[in-house]
């Protein structure tokens, strides 16, 4: 088996560290694989101030240290909004990007574009009165994000959560290329039972069809596979990434 290198960019609220579990199991399986946490969800970040440009920053200057190479870069959620601005700046050293149920951005557009008004509402209310950091309240998250888990995983996964910079949902997303016309390989993990966002507005294929020529990788399971079950997303992630 090939060996390749993957970079597991994590969601809102969400650590690299979260995502251990998904690269032992392809680490298992031989490839090279690193989960770094993006500016904005570290211990002491400064969240009224950190930006998506601040969080993509974060991204390209840890492959560019790491001397990383033919990437296999996937985001998840909000991480597809920092792979895509990211995706320029790291060029010729990205293989391919992969979008686990993931925002997947036009020029000029920020993340709150693409989510229910609903939740454009809560989060100003939360960030407004936590000096610019939102959390995602638990019934939300039971619910919609990890509605595959039993209670008791349901709650030791949410201890786990970190406040998030709103800054990096209401910021705009800059392309110089739009992502279907990036000469790239792309590819879209869409798990089905995925209520995060409201069926009515899918992530795939509202989403994933920007993406322009792609692979589809779907599986079973909610927003968060990657508590429910590593192993299968590991497997989901190699069958998105390789050539």
């Amino acid at each position: 088996m090939a060996k390749d290198t993957y970079v597991l960019v994590h969601g809102a609220w969400h650590t690299g560290e979260l995502l251990e579990p998904v690269a032992t199991h392809l680490r298992q399986r031989g490839h090279v694989v690193h989960c770094p946490t993006l500016a904005g969800n570290r211990p002491g970040d400064d969240r009224s101030k950190t930006g998506l440009a601040d969080a993509a920053r974060s991204l390209t200057e840890f492959i560019t240290a790491h001397g990383l190479t033919d990437v296999r870069l996937m985001g998840h959620s909000y991480g597809g909004m920092v792979i895509s601005q990211a995706a320029e700046a790291l060029g010729g050293r990205l293989r391919r990007l992969v979008y686990w149920n993931a925002f997947v951005p036009l020029n000029g557009q920020c993340l709150n574009d693409m989510v229910p008004p609903v939740y454009v509402g809560l989060f100003d209310q939360i960030a407004a009165a936590n000096d610019g950091a939102v959390t995602l309240p638990y019934p939300i998250w039971r619910e919609a994000f990890i509605n595959d888990a039993d209670a008791e995983l349901a709650e030791r996964a949410f201890a786990q959560l970190n406040p998030h910079p709103y800054r990096t949902f209401t910021d705009r997303v800059q392309l110089a290329t739009e992502l279907a016309a990036l000469q790239v390989g792309k590819s879209y993990i869409n798990c089905r039972q995925d209520t995060a966002l409201p069926h009515s507005m899918p992530w795939h294929p509202r989403l994933s069809e920007r993406l322009g020529l792609f692979r589809l990788v779907e599986c079973e399971g909610s927003h968060e596979l990657c508590f429910t079950n590593p192993a299968l997303l590991a497997q989901k992630i190699e069958e998105a990434g390789r050539d």
